[in-house]
């Protein structure tokens, strides 16, 4: 077995997915052989020593790919180091920090099946046009226009590379 790190997502407009090359591209700069797919790309974990894994939380779970990808793996991420990260817009919410720990709570159906050393959790980028249904559209539009959310990129680059930092010794 190589010392080959994969980051693996789950995204639905993109924002994952940028999570996932930002760590991937810290763990690169730390020395590391990463590489970087989409969970539905990947079917098998043997060429990797450690596998950092992450999904956008939407209705308040991982999406169903990534769930999938957990249970087709979750004896070989036992076995492997393991890391995962979550991107979810309630943290973009005014006062969504106070959320973190109810958050957490809604990961729990993954750390059932898998037991990561580092969890991680970040906001996302609301891109109302990228919604695709009506009716949430127009939920989020009025809840941008009372003040609860904001439109954009929330996504904290530096707390991103600061994680993929602190996996030094845990997974690197």
């Amino acid at each position: 077995m190589s010392n080959k790190i994969l980051v693996t997502y789950a995204s639905r407009t993109g924002a994952t997915a940028g999570v996932a090359e930002a760590i991937a591209k810290t763990l690169a700069e730390n020395g590391a052989e990463v590489d970087v797919y989409p969970m539905q790309e990947v079917f098998n974990l043997t060429p990797y020593h450690a596998v950092i894994a992450g999904s956008a939380v939407q209705n308040r779970q991982w999406l169903p790919e990534a769930m999938q990808f957990i249970r087709t793996h979750q004896t070989e991420l036992n076995r492997k180091p393991f890391a995962m990260f979550s991107v979810c817009m309630t943290l973009a919410m005014r006062d969504g920090e106070k959320y973190r720990p109810q958050i957490a709570e809604w990961l729990a159906p993954v750390r059932a099946l898998v037991h990561p050393v580092s969890e991680a959790l970040f906001a996302g980028i609301l891109d109302i046009r990228k919604i695709p249904s009506f009716s949430d559209r127009l939920k989020f539009r009025l809840s941008v226009a009372s003040g609860v959310w904001s439109e954009g990129d929330h996504r904290d680059w530096n707390a991103i590379r600061d994680w993929a930092n602190g996996l030094k010794g845990t997974i690197v």
